[in-house]
């Protein structure tokens, strides 16, 4: 009989508008994740990056980039650990949702220092072997090295 006190409860005005205002949410936000095809992102299809128009530019530079046959945009851009790749994609997925809506994105798009250092991780994952030797020299200058600071345009093509 105590559930009945509970239904109660929950039928009184600050009940209702607080249950209210959570079906709201959740049901914009299953929206959202619907209209965004949000189950594609736990993929690891490079076409899904072109969902949002944004990253248009960055999927068709891909496209005719020199690690297209070789890399798709999981491969350089989140860790390859099942729950660091998982974490990270989440983590993108909402800085990215919410610059979309509130329009507050930098154009062109700029990389985070967390996801250079991720795409450097990767370069030297791929490519430790062959640049060993000039991390050991760069080391020693102090200052960081990357890959992409003479590579940008390996990735997303020549910028214009």
């Amino acid at each position: 009989m105590r559930w009945k006190g509970y239904i109660k409860q929950i039928l009184q005005p600050p009940g209702l508008v607080f249950g209210g205002l959570v079906g709201v949410l959740i049901g914009a936000g299953g929206l959202t994740f619907w209209e965004a095809e949000g189950l594609s992102y736990l993929g690891d299809e490079s076409a899904t990056c072109a969902n949002c128009h944004i990253m248009r530019e960055q999927y068709d530079g891909w496209q005719k980039a020199s690690h297209h046959a070789w890399a798709t945009c999981n491969d350089c851009h989140v860790p390859q650990s099942f729950i660091p790749k998982y974490y990270v994609k989440a983590e993108n997925g909402f800085h990215h949702s919410k610059a979309f809506t509130l329009q507050n994105f930098a154009d062109p798009i700029r990389i985070r220092a967390k996801s250079a250092a991720i795409v450097q991780r990767n370069c030297l994952r791929c490519h430790g072997e062959l640049v060993e030797e000039m991390l050991e020299r760069a080391g020693g200058t102090g200052e960081p090295f990357t890959c992409f600071r003479c590579h940008d345009n390996v990735g997303h093509g020549a910028r214009r």
